[in-house]
């Protein structure tokens, strides 16, 4: 049953599903629960790991491989993203992703003066919505979740992103 689910997860991803189609393919565990979020780690944008979102999009968006958390308590994937525009204005977000479900969420934004302004009631939001930018959509498939479950490590989460077409597997 965990390989049909696994397969399911990747499928929706090529298709696109809807929030409402994703839902049936991975249901929630009723039981599950987002432990404590940890204080956004400090990040270098001179060491961003970067991903392709659309070959239309004028921002360059990256990870610093320092930021990224695996949490084995509440399967969450933690990371510092950076969009970066041609004129060097940044757009910097704490986040998580949860692949069990397709969903990511916001924590925190970086502001202009250098600190972080923590969001007062950041919610789980679907992979799959309809924003302006499927930076976390892109993000999930070129490396953060593999398929339905977390990469096994933070090592082979940027291998896969610095290498787009070369999937590790052990």
């Amino acid at each position: 049953m965990k390989f049909k689910s696994v397969s399911l997860f990747f499928l929706g991803f090529l298709l696109g599903l809807t929030p409402a189609a994703w839902a049936q393919l991975a249901p929630d565990d009723p039981d599950w629960k987002e432990t404590d979020v940890p204080p956004p780690p400090a990040f270098d944008v001179g060491k961003l790991v970067t991903f392709e979102v659309s070959p239309n999009s004028s921002l360059v968006y990256g990870v610093d491989p320092a930021s990224l958390r695996i949490s084995d308590s509440d399967g969450l994937i933690r990371y510092v993203m950076v969009a970066s525009s041609s004129s060097g204005a940044r757009n910097v977000m704490y986040e998580a992703i949860r692949c069990s479900t397709g969903e990511f969420k916001t924590y925190a934004r970086y502001s202009p003066e250098g600190e972080w302004k923590m969001l007062s009631k950041p919610e789980w939001r679907s992979l799959f919505g309809n924003m302006p930018s499927r930076y976390a959509l892109r993000f999930a498939q070129a490396g953060g979740c593999d398929n339905a479950t977390v990469p096994q490590s933070v090592e082979v989460l940027v291998s896969r992103l610095q290498n787009p077409n070369f999937r590790i597997t052990k």
